[in-house]
């Protein structure tokens, strides 16, 4: 398949892209270039997508159902018991919500740990994101569950050559609390051995923090160092509860934090502190977290959330400035990833997106990253491509309304 998009601002000058296959092959001037698909791009600027670094997709089903309650409240009452009664199917479904809100806001990669691993790479699949999707990893120190949990890791990463390119496997050992030191050392090995991406929760609560000093006489990232977990390929979502010198410590392992500002603040958790972060050289990500917990995948207001709670908490105007945000929401997720994407540049992976230069919350239009960080919304995004494939254009996704029907069945399966 090929694009041609004529006329479209990059960088602040008109220039046709055009897309062959699902690469960018050039940019600039294309006058005598043909193409299956020509976009104008007039009055439209292209960008980078969005990289949701942190969610768990099909629990759009839960959009506020339990809101306004403690995590563990939250998660032992309501959410663990609601999981219990899920099927594959129901996470399909909520899956292809997801992926239908997050096209329609500009992102085309996620990165997701959540139960029934088929039902959300069918759904990615079908419409055409990028994933890496984990099956969350949970045995309470159950031997028994334990050993489920391995068998059913390994078949997946057997049956994972039957999608897309587009979807990575990984492994997704939910947290400390929830998961043996077995088993995480069991996740540490398989995912050497074949090269995978790890997936995990760390210090979101102050909880969390304390019960492993309890019970293993250090804090959760020396836990993790000494059982030899931590590595590059290890993504840790919220980091909330880390000392200096823990921060240190991932950073030197290479390992990637993900932070989710909206879910942090939603449940009380505490605030992941950024600048420290980076000036420690830990390499940071945003991500929205799941529905039930922020609630919309909305990664536009992510970035923004964490550039104004970044400003609030240190009392500086300067941190986490519009393009340093705009980076985390981008280009840093597909950077973990190994993902050739969150750029424009030739020879870069096709995912871009097209904004309409005309709305009115880009007008008049002094800096176009920080419009896009500080004052867009979704409305701003007129067409979302992804592998060199049109997934949105003129804010209509195809199928739409048949993934919004199912969707909204859904409250009426789970309705309490």
């Amino acid at each position: 398949m090929s694009i041609l998009i004529r006329q479209v601002e990059w960088n602040g000058s008109p220039v046709d892209v055009h897309i062959s296959g699902n690469r960018i092959k050039k940019i600039g001037d294309c006058s005598g270039q043909t193409a299956e698909t020509v976009l104008d791009g007039r009055n439209k600027a292209i960008l980078p997508t969005f990289h949701n670094a942190h969610t768990h997709a099909a629990m759009a089903y839960m959009r506020s159902y339990a809101d306004d309650l403690e995590l563990f409240t939250w998660l032992n009452h309501h959410v663990w018991p609601f999981e219990s009664k899920v099927t594959e199917a129901d996470v399909y479904d909520g899956a292809r919500l997801a992926c239908l809100e997050m096209i329609k806001s500009g992102t085309t990669f996620f990165n997701d740990m959540y139960w029934f691993w088929h039902g959300t790479a069918r759904a990615v699949d079908e419409l055409g994101m990028r994933a890496a999707l984990s099956a969350v990893f949970i045995d309470f120190d159950d031997p028994a569950k334990a050993k489920e949990q391995m068998e059913q890791n390994k078949r997946l990463f057997e049956e994972r050559t039957q999608y897309s390119d587009r979807i990575i496997f990984q492994l997704g050992p939910h947290a400390i609390y929830t998961v043996s030191e077995k088993s995480l050392r069991w996740c540490a090995e398989f995912a050497a051995i074949h090269n995978l991406m790890i997936h995990i929760h760390l210090s979101e609560t102050q909880k969390e923090v304390a019960d492993c000093i309890q019970k293993h006489g250090m804090r959760p990232p020396e836990y993790l160092e000494s059982i030899g977990f931590l590595g590059p390929n290890v993504t840790a979502a919220h980091c909330i509860w880390l000392e200096q010198s823990e921060m240190e410590l991932l950073a030197q392992r290479g390992v990637k934090a993900l932070h989710c500002p909206s879910s942090n603040m939603k449940l009380a958790s505490g605030k992941f502190r950024f600048t420290d972060a980076i000036n420690a050289g830990l390499q940071v990500a945003i991500g929205t977290d799941g529905c039930a917990s922020n609630n919309c995948l909305d990664m536009g207001s992510e970035i923004k959330m964490a550039a104004l709670l970044e400003k609030h908490f240190t009392g500086d105007t300067t941190v986490l400035n519009a393009q340093t945000a705009w980076h985390a929401g981008t280009c840093a997720g597909a950077e973990f990833f190994g993902l050739d994407s969150g750029i424009i540049a030739e020879g870069a992976l096709a995912d871009c997106m097209l904004v309409d230069l005309n709305n009115e919350r880009l007008i008049p239009g002094h800096h176009l990253i920080a419009d896009m960080v500080y004052s867009a919304d979704s409305s701003c995004i007129d067409t979302v491509i992804c592998d060199g494939k049109i997934l949105m254009q003129n804010r209509r996704v195809p199928g739409e309304e048949e993934i919004i029907a199912k969707g909204r069945a859904l409250r009426e399966k789970f309705k309490r």
